[in-house]
């Protein structure tokens, strides 16, 4: 009788065994799927800051740039506007001279 009772449990715990691997896959499927997702996440962003550090990078550059040419262009404007070179201009191509004594007027203020 007792080879009968240990016949009987044998098949039994082999039993909750197949039971137990058929649980498994299912859940190692959904898992698998969640760390897939993700991962998919995980790289979409990672990609997307890649690209945004990219924008940053040419933009910051576009910025010296324009910097560079504002510091050019502010001293051309000086250039432009020294005395020196409007006196030279007037002399040389409009024929200008500075005036002689007797064709300066000098006006008084009206108010004293």
């Amino acid at each position: 009788m007792a080879q009968a009772v240990s016949t009987q449990a044998i098949p039994h715990v082999r039993e909750e065994r197949k039971a137990s691997s058929g649980i498994k896959y299912p859940t190692f499927i959904v898992v698998a799927i969640v760390l897939m997702f993700v991962a998919l996440i995980y790289v979409g962003s990672h990609i997307h800051m890649t690209e945004l550090e990219y924008k940053v990078t040419a933009e910051l550059s576009a910025h010296q740039q324009m910097l560079e040419e504002q510091k050019k262009l502010k001293l051309e404007y000086a250039m432009l506007k020294s005395p020196q070179r409007i006196e030279g201009i007037a002399t040389s191509r409009l024929q200008m001279s500075y005036p002689e004594r007797d064709q300066v007027i000098v006006m008084k203020n009206s108010g004293e």
